[in-house]
């Protein structure tokens, strides 16, 4: 397992926690696979460091709609960034855990504001990310 920080933009902290094996291509699939079961759902992944940026990151390597270090939806994946920084308390090069993104997430996203934060995402309308938010919020209750 690597030392190396994952690069991450901001709004891809919820997109790992609702990420259930479906993505733009089969290489993003594969690779967003890779960082979010490999590394941060891997037994210490609560560990693994990532890096925020505010350009393309590790998991838009081989996305379809990554156009050098932007997006070919760079308005709307800048909106998305800005409310998840916002949501999240993010600031530009933090370095954060992903135990700590999560408690993050718990602390700052309850469970219906995903309509709010990621206002205008394709994925949106799946639930998955919804579900995945409900989960982690219902971990230590009961």
């Amino acid at each position: 397992m690597s030392d190396d920080p994952i690069r991450f933009r901001p709004h891809h902290f919820l997109c790992s926690l609702g990420f259930q094996g479906e993505g733009y291509s089969d290489a993003f699939t594969a690779n967003m696979r890779a960082i979010v079961m490999g590394r941060l759902r891997a037994p210490g992944g609560r560990d693994t460091k990532i890096k925020l940026t505010g350009f393309a990151d590790d998991i838009c390597g081989p996305c379809p709609k990554r156009q050098g270090r932007l997006c070919t939806n760079q308005q709307s994946i800048a909106q998305l960034d800005r409310a998840h920084a916002a949501a999240l308390n993010l600031k530009p090069h933090e370095v954060l855990t992903w135990d700590e993104a999560l408690t993050r997430i718990k602390d700052n996203v309850p469970p219906g504001s995903l309509s709010t934060i990621c206002a205008g995402c394709q994925w949106l309308e799946y639930g998955l990310c919804e579900d995945a938010l409900q989960r982690l919020h219902d971990q230590d209750e009961g």
